[in-house]
């Protein structure tokens, strides 16, 4: 960045972007506006002639002030303080800000932890990728895409799971990659269906027709042992049915989505590609 003035004019020309993320995360006009200037605080003080885009540098920012903020708020909720403003529905709220969020998913969101809030509206609603989010919240990738996860059912109103039934999934995963660490074949035969369709190359892959179920387990434990694709795989929600992720490092670089039928895998889904793997929902499970 060069000198003040041109400083101020690019801190300007973002500033509706960042009270549109800082409503989005408060909802409150008032506290969206601290938030801002709070983050032009912080741009003034900061060295940033090294700051390449600084759209993106002041999105952190603002997203940081928010989350130390609703912490604050949660805090003081608590402890049986009043709280905030809330989001109200009359018409000067709406010119307010020309793109604003509904008040109905404003009351969603007033439900969510900071921290799954906060993943929710940056990379829902303005794009922000997870590896960026991931280092505000403290958590690596993989954990971001879950916070963000849980909040995105939560504001779908997705339906209470069949907790037995999970359990139940997860304890075929868990067989699964149990039989492909042992090299054991009729392991893992035993927990596919015999007509068993597997997917591969991402979510839009070809099916291959499997002649041999036990062909097709010899053929997993070798890519698994050549591959090392297995040896910190865990079983996780993926897209709301128990699956498995490989995230070495924390950074998700291959997920099996699978199908169930009769206490069997009925369908396996191989996703490794990056632009299949950003559409996933994600949640790990302990």
């Amino acid at each position: 960045m060069t000198n003040e003035k041109n400083l101020i004019g690019l801190f300007e020309e973002s500033r509706s972007h960042l009270r549109a993320v800082a409503y989005r995360m408060l909802g409150s006009r008032s506290e969206a506006d601290d938030a801002v200037q709070e983050t032009w605080l912080r741009l003034s003080r900061a060295e940033t002639s090294e700051v390449e885009n600084l759209r993106g540098w002041l999105t952190t920012v603002v997203a940081r002030v928010c989350l130390d903020m609703l912490r604050s708020r949660k805090a003081r909720a608590e402890d049986g303080d009043v709280v905030p403003e809330e989001a109200t529905s009359n018409a000067e709220d709406e010119a307010v800000l020309a793109d604003s969020v509904s008040i109905a998913l404003l009351v969603v969101l007033e439900t969510l932890e900071p921290v799954e809030r906060l993943a929710f509206v940056l990379h829902d609603l303005f794009g922000v990728s997870f590896e960026q989010i991931a280092p505000i919240v403290g958590r690596s990738e993989v954990a971001a895409r879950q916070l963000a996860s849980r909040a995105r059912r939560r504001v779908r109103g997705a339906p209470e799971r069949d907790e037995a039934e999970l359990a139940r999934q997860h304890d075929i995963v868990k067989a699964l990659l149990g039989a492909l660490r042992a090299g054991d074949v009729e392991a893992v035969v035993a927990v596919l269906d015999p007509n068993v369709v597997v997917h591969g190359g991402g979510a839009g892959g070809r099916a291959r027709e499997i002649r041999s179920v036990r062909n097709l387990a010899r053929s997993a434990i070798g890519f698994a042992r050549t591959a090392h694709a297995f040896d910190t795989a865990e079983p996780a929600l993926v897209d709301g049915t128990v699956g498995a992720i490989y995230a070495p490092g924390g950074r998700l670089s291959r997920a099996l989505r699978l199908t169930f039928g009769e206490g069997v895998i009925t369908r396996i889904d191989v996703i490794d590609d990056e632009d299949g793997l950003k559409t996933l929902e994600i949640t790990t499970l302990g």
